[in-house]
């Protein structure tokens, strides 16, 4: 048993420096004008890294077109869900969101900044937790599930009226013992498979595990359309994929420890653009 499990770790960490392929050196315009910032120096917190590289690059061609046009772009049909649901009165107070913030883009520059450190609250909060607040407290509505449909989608409308903005996630102050909290998970290895998010998208970004083309794990791009299962998919949902694909029991969507996760790894992307809802395979 122990045998079969090193020799599994084996493959998977060997196997890819036999096909290694890097990051390509195409730009990111979205719709024909708008700039995305898809490689940029590295924050120093990010010590092992001289320069952050968005997922996009590592994609194959056909799937990097369908992003650079809203109208090919499949992410962009639950965006415009979320328009709807935006403008929609809901709860006790029958309030929307519209009520309090104007249009959609009134908000642009809010997602480049999540999660971040609520001093009423005394927490970190990501972009999801803060929209379930204003639900509860100020629509006198129901949370929305962490990651469900309405919360990926209501996500995505927020990243798409900053893109081309930068990630500009704060990790000081009071927010800093849930930063390295995400840090020690990032770098902590997982699962029957003994493998830590470093090992993949750190250690070998640009190599190959089997058919995937392993980029940072850079999260600039969520929610992403994913075509592998034809959806949006919220950052918590993917960070559960890849603990499960470790062959470990995973953390919950919305949970503390992926909550300290998406600070530290949003952190790491530090200058790249948002450039949500992104495409990937």
């Amino acid at each position: 048993m122990k045998f079969k499990a090193l020799t599994a770790i084996a493959a998977l960490l060997a196997a890819p420096m036999v096909m290694a392929g890097g990051a390509d050196d195409d730009t990111l315009v979205i719709n024909g004008d708008l700039e995305i910032v898809t490689k940029a120096a590295a924050p120093e917190h990010a010590e092992n890294l001289s320069e952050v590289i968005s997922g996009w690059h590592f994609r194959d061609d056909d799937t990097q077109a369908m992003e650079m046009d809203d109208f090919d772009n499949p992410g962009m049909i639950f965006v415009d869900q979320a328009r709807d649901v935006w403008a929609t009165a809901e709860g006790s107070e029958g309030k929307s969101c519209a009520d309090c913030h104007g249009a959609p883009e009134e908000m642009a520059g809010v997602k480049p900044v999540y999660p971040k450190y609520n001093e009423a609250a005394g927490e970190v909060r990501t972009l999801q937790m803060q929209v379930n607040d204003c639900r509860t407290t100020r629509m006198g509505a129901e949370a929305w599930k962490y990651d469900s449909g309405d919360a990926i989608n209501m996500e995505a409308l927020l990243a798409s009226v900053s893109r081309g903005m930068p990630v500009n996630v704060a990790i000081d102050g009071p927010a800093a013992d849930t930063w390295a909290q995400g840090k020690e998970i990032y770098y902590t290895r997982y699962g029957q498979l003994e493998l830590s998010c470093a090992n993949c998208h750190e250690q070998n970004y640009g190599n190959y595990i089997r058919a995937d083309h392993l980029s940072q794990g850079q999260i600039n791009g969520f929610p992403a359309y994913r075509l592998k299962n034809a959806k949006l998919n919220g950052i918590h949902d993917r960070f559960k994929g890849c603990v499960r694909d470790t062959r470990a029991e995973t953390f919950s969507p919305g949970s503390a420890e992926f909550i300290a996760l998406e600070l530290y790894v949003a952190s790491r992307g530090n200058g790249l653009s948002v450039e949500g809802p992104s495409v990937r395979n």
